[in-house]
């Protein structure tokens, strides 16, 4: 299937929605963070005497494999909206759009009121570039 092409318009009215989905994502992966931080110093301690911490292991691995179930579902709604993340942690969204007949992304990123940039498909974050005024007005 071909990738959606959004204006700036219809990009901008899921950023409501994607407000929400990245600040759950980003709270799941924190909490997956620290479990799999519990399952490291769980694992120095199984080389002392590891009978004490199996219900700990347990818990952590059970802990690591919800979130992360938790992420991938949040992150399939980001993507059925037809968008796609480029960073948890920074917030990153890019939407397929048409400039000038060339295939590029708008940018967004999470804490930005509205989707001011753009970049080329192979460039990322760091080859954003501002959107044309007439682009920001349609």
């Amino acid at each position: 299937m071909a990738p959606r092409h959004f204006t700036v318009e219809e990009a901008e009215t899921l950023l409501p929605h994607l407000t929400d989905l990245l600040s759950q994502i980003r709270e799941l992966k924190l909490e997956h963070d620290r479990y799999q931080q519990r399952m490291a110093e769980l694992g120095l301690k199984t080389r002392s005497n590891g009978h004490e911490v199996a219900p700990d292991l347990k818990e952590a691995r059970d802990g690591i494999e919800r979130t992360a179930a938790g992420v991938n579902m949040l992150m399939d709604q980001v993507h059925a909206l037809g968008c796609e993340m480029k960073g948890i942690d920074e917030g990153l969204i890019d939407f397929r759009t048409l400039i000038e007949g060339r295939d590029v992304y708008l940018c967004w990123k999470l804490g930005e009121e509205r989707i001011e940039w753009w970049h080329d498909l192979d460039t990322g974050f760091a080859g954003r570039q501002r959107l044309p005024e007439r682009r920001l007005r349609q």
